[in-house]
């Protein structure tokens, strides 16, 4: 397989301003699907979303930015949308469903009230009659995923890696 760079020095209208990638080949096998898998997959890590997260109250509020890859798992409690990173919580002014839309493919809603980043999941305790437990690389932190959500996440593990 060859690699080719075309650099296009004036903007005639055939590339917008991100740029364009294609892949010519004479039929899609697995080595192409796996190409275009990673390419997706590293170009949605690269557009992620801008949140902004604070900790305290009034005018103690401090605001934290950091990437949004930090993020363990969000988590909703008493109407308030906290992101748990692996030592602290911070809390956002997103709802669930607004996170949904605009957070990368490694985030995967897991219950009614919990999104989380496939990319932080250490290991899974499945329980074929209700919800299975999920722990986090170096965190002591763990949640639960319903069986309704149980197959979303487990093929984002699969496609997230």
């Amino acid at each position: 397989m060859k690699i080719r760079i075309e650099i296009i020095e004036s903007d005639d209208g055939d590339c917008d301003q991100e740029g364009e990638i294609i892949i010519r080949c004479k039929e899609l096998n697995e080595e192409i699907s796996g190409l275009q898998k990673v390419i997706s997959h590293r170009l949605e890590r690269s557009r992620s979303p801008k949140i902004l997260f604070y900790k305290g109250n009034g005018d103690e509020k401090e605001e934290f930015y950091f990437p949004v890859n930090n993020v363990l798992f969000f988590e909703t409690d008493n109407d308030i949308v906290h992101a748990h990173t692996y030592n602290d919580a911070y809390r956002t002014d997103e709802r669930l469903y607004e996170l949904e839309k605009k957070l990368p493919t490694q985030f995967v809603r897991v219950s009614k009230s919990t999104i989380v980043n496939v990319t932080h999941i250490l290991s899974i305790n499945k329980n074929l009659t209700s919800s299975s437990l999920v722990k986090f690389h170096q965190s002591h932190k763990q949640i639960y995923v319903s069986r309704r959500y149980y197959k979303t996440m487990k093929l984002a593990l699969t496609t997230n890696f």
